[in-house]
C-alpha cells in the first residue's frame, strides 16, 4: 500500500469523495471540461502567492515538475543544508504523500508552514489541507513548530505600493492540526486501501458541490434526465431529498412535498405553461417614464487591489454600456466607454457617465443592485459627484422585476429569472452565442488580457469583443420593455 502515491490535492479530493479519488487517479480523462471560472480562479490564487512570499523576502522557489517529484524533493534538501530559511514551493514526500508548501520558514524552534490561501476569511476546509502538509512534512524528519494560513484581509485599502502586512491575514492553526494527526493517518490508509480495489459504488449527493465542484460531474450525473428534481430552483435540500426517496423526474415529485414557488415551477414545466399577469406587468411599465436609460456595467475584480484607494475583490466599474430612448416610439441611441488598459478607469468613466445621463433621468437596469453597489462605490470615492450618482441611484428601475415576481414566467426559464435565461425566450432573434465573450466573468479576464499584452492588434480585438458583448446586454434591455409592452397591449 505504501507504493501508492497520492498528492497532497488527490488527498484532498479523496476526503471530498473515494469516488472522484480514484477517477483522477485511473480516468482522468473522463473529466468534465474546465470552466473559465476555474482557471480565473487558478490565476488569481497563483497571484496572491507570489504576493504572499513578500512576507518571506529572501527566499528560492522550488519550481514545479510535474514529471519529476524526485528531483523536487532533492532541490528543497539542498536548500534546508545549504542553510536557505526560506523556501517557496518546498515538496516533501512521506508515506506515499507527496505536498508542497506555499511558503517554508525557518523559526527559533523549527521549521513554520504557511499555506496561503486567497479567500478573505478563515475556513474550515482549509484545516486537512494544512493537515496533510504538516503531516507529511513532519514525517520525512523536518521539525515543524508552527502551521499557519495566510488569507486576504478585506478592509486592507491600498495607498502606493502593495504592503503585504497588511493586505493579508495571518491565522496561526497549529493545535488544530496537531489535533487531526490521527484522522490523517487513517483516512490516508482507506484511500490507499480503496485504490487498490474497483471504482467505488459512490451515488451522487451534495459532495458533488461541497466543499468543491467536483471534475466528473458529467460523468457520474449522466443518469440524470433534463426534466429532473434538481432544477428546482431555491431549495437544493429538497431536490437531494427527493432524489434520495428514488424520485428523479419532476413528474413524480408528490404533490405534498412541494408548494409555493417550487409548486409553481413544477406545474410550468410540466404543463409548458406560459404565465403572463398583464396587469402586473402594465403597473411595472407605468414606473418608467422617458427619457429612458439602459445602463450595464463590466468590471474588473481582483484580490489583489489594482489601484490606489481600492480593496481586495472591490468591483470596480471599467467599462458602460448606455440605449437611450428619448420617448415612446423612437431610435434606441447608444453610448458607450472602455477605459484605456493600465489606468484607473472610476474617474473618466465617472464623467462620462454623468455627462451621458442627465438629472432625474429613468435609468434602467438588469439585477440593478449590481449597477447601484457600484455607482455607490464610485459615489464614495469621487465625493465631488456624489449628489449627481445618487441622484441617478434614486432613479434606477430593476428590469428584472417582473421576471423575479413571475409577472412573466415561460416554463423553460427553470426558475431563473437572469438575463441570460429570459431573453431567449422574449427575444428569441438576439443571442450571445456568436459573441467572443459571453458573460461577465469572460468580460474581466479579456479586460484583464488588455493590461497584460502591448500588441496594439490584440488589445483593439479585444476592445472591440468587450464593446460588442456590453453593448448587447443593454440592447437586450431596450428589446424585453418591448416585448412587455406588446404583451399588455
Amino acid at each position: 500500500m505504501n507504493e501508492i502515491y497520492l498528492s497532497k490535492s488527490l488527498f484532498i479530493k479523496g476526503i471530498q469523495c473515494h469516488k472522484s479519488l480514484y477517477l483522477h487517479k485511473y480516468h482522468p480523462e473522463w473529466k468534465d471540461p474546465v470552466p473559465p471560472s476555474r482557471e480565473e480562479l487558478f490565476e488569481s490564487g497563483s497571484e496572491v502567492g507570489i504576493i504572499a512570499q513578500r512576507l518571506f523576502p529572501g527566499g528560492i522557489n522550488i519550481p514545479y515538475e510535474p514529471d519529476d517529484y524526485d528531483k523536487q524533493i532533492k532541490l528543497t534538501q539542498e536548500a534546508i543544508r545549504g542553510g536557505i530559511y526560506t523556501i517557496y514551493e518546498a515538496a516533501f514526500k512521506s508515506n506515499g504523500v507527496f505536498v508542497k508548501t506555499d511558503i517554508l520558514h525557518k523559526e527559533k524552534d523549527g521549521w513554520a508552514i504557511y499555506e496561503v490561501k486567497s479567500s478573505t476569511s478563515l475556513k474550515d476546509i482549509y484545516m486537512p489541507d494544512a493537515a496533510i502538509q504538516y503531516y507529511a512534512v513532519k514525517g520525512s524528519g523536518l521539525p515543524v513548530s508552527r502551521v499557519c494560513v495566510i488569507h486576504i484581509n478585506n478592509q486592507y485599502i491600498r495607498q502606493g505600493d502593495i504592503e503585504p502586512h497588511k493586505l493579508f491575514t495571518v491565522n496561526d492553526i497549529t493545535c488544530e492540526v496537531l489535533g487531526m494527526q490521527d484522522k490523517i493517518e487513517e483516512e490516508l490508509e482507506r484511500q490507499k486501501n480503496m485504490l487498490l480495489g474497483d471504482i467505488p459504488d459512490k451515488d451522487i449527493g451534495r459532495h458533488c458541490q461541497d466543499p468543491y465542484d467536483c471534475e466528473f460531474i458529467g460523468y457520474c450525473w449522466s443518469h440524470i434526465p433534463e426534466d429532473s428534481v434538481f432544477i428546482l430552483k431555491g431549495n437544493r435540500t429538497l431536490s437531494y431529498e427527493l432524489y434520495s426517496k428514488g424520485i428523479i423526474n419532476l413528474r413524480d415529485i408528490p404533490e405534498s412535498m412541494v408548494s409555493g414557488d417550487i409548486m409553481f415551477q413544477v406545474e410550468a414545466f410540466l404543463e409548458k405553461k406560459i404565465h403572463i399577469s398583464k396587469e402586473s406587468i402594465r403597473d411595472f411599465l407605468d414606473t418608467m417614464r422617458y427619457p429612458l436609460y439602459f445602463l450595464d456595467f463590466e468590471t474588473l475584480s481582483s484580490p489583489i487591489p489594482p489601484f490606489d484607494g481600492t480593496a481586495p475583490y472591490q468591483h470596480i466599474p471599467f467599462q458602460y454600456s448606455l440605449h437611450i430612448i428619448e420617448n415612446e416610439g423612437s431610435e434606441p441611441v447608444h453610448h458607450e466607454y472602455i477605459a484605456e488598459p493600465g489606468t484607473d478607469p472610476r474617474r473618466e468613466l465617472t464623467e462620462r457617465l454623468l455627462s451621458d445621463i442627465p438629472e432625474n433621468a429613468c435609468v434602467i437596469a438588469y439585477v440593478a443592485n449590481f449597477e447601484k453597489n457600484r455607482l455607490k462605490d464610485l459615489a464614495e470615492y469621487l465625493s465631488e459627484h456624489r449628489r449627481k450618482i445618487e441622484n441617478i441611484i434614486a432613479n434606477t428601475i430593476d428590469l428584472a422585476i417582473p421576471f423575479k415576481k413571475r409577472y412573466f414566467y415561460h416554463w423553460k426559464q427553470n426558475g431563473s429569472y437572469s438575463l441570460k435565461a429570459v431573453l431567449p425566450l422574449i427575444v428569441p432573434e438576439l443571442t450571445y452565442e456568436n459573441l467572443e465573450i459571453r458573460d461577465g466573468n469572460m468580460a474581466m479576464k479579456a479586460y484583464k488580457m488588455m493590461h497584460e499584452t502591448s500588441d496594439p492588434e490584440e488589445i483593439n480585438l479585444i476592445r472591440h469583443a468587450l464593446l460588442e458583448y456590453c453593448r448587447l446586454d443593454t440592447l437586450a434591455m431596450v428589446k424585453i420593455v418591448e416585448r412587455l409592452k406588446e404583451m399588455v397591449g
